[in-house]
């Protein structure tokens, strides 16, 4: 192609370019009606209304520093921090008739990832002690236990990755 003949080209589509973009400046500025119903700030038009957030998960435990805390009744577990439920409920089983989980405010005294119960000759993965011999495990959920916590493996997972020595864990009923 010629340079002239480029150039008359260019030329040409600049002009094109101007028509246009004057058009679309003339659309937009005479645009009365919103793009969509309920558009931002239109007078006259209503705002879409957005949903209320979800209500806050609320734990039943209140002993001060408690970074889990467990219901028996309603076989619920969950991790807190700074009086805020982090993870939770997640679904527990707890000790069967003659060996009930105790009630109380425990201590975390230290965790296994991978723990063998020689009392019961059964493995304890993600074994987190609390109470003594007690600790929050994987286990069917189904059944009662010897006292400890079963917990499903992603809320036993959950609690050992949470959890440390020192850690205050609360029970109720």
């Amino acid at each position: 192609m010629s340079s002239k003949r480029c150039r008359s080209w260019s030329a040409r589509f600049a002009v094109l370019i101007g028509v246009a973009s004057a058009g679309l400046a003339m659309t937009a500025t005479a645009q009365a009606e919103p793009l969509w119903p309920g558009g931002p700030d239109i007078p006259g038009v209503p705002a879409i209304i957005q949903p209320p957030p979800p209500a806050p998960v609320l734990a039943p435990c209140t002993a001060e520093k408690a970074r889990a805390c467990m219901r028996l009744s309603t076989n619920e577990a969950w991790l807190m921090d700074d009086g805020k439920t982090i993870y939770g409920p997640t679904p527990i089983s707890h000790g069967r008739p003659g060996y009930e989980s105790h009630v109380g405010v425990f201590d975390v005294d230290f965790k296994r990832e991978d723990f063998w119960s020689t009392m019961h000759n059964a493995p304890m993965k993600w074994a987190v002690f609390f109470d003594g011999d007690i600790a929050t495990h994987i286990g069917p959920l189904e059944e009662q236990s010897h006292g400890c916590i079963r917990m499903s493996p992603e809320g036993a997972e959950e609690f050992y990755r949470y959890l440390n020595p020192g850690d205050i864990i609360e029970v109720v009923a």
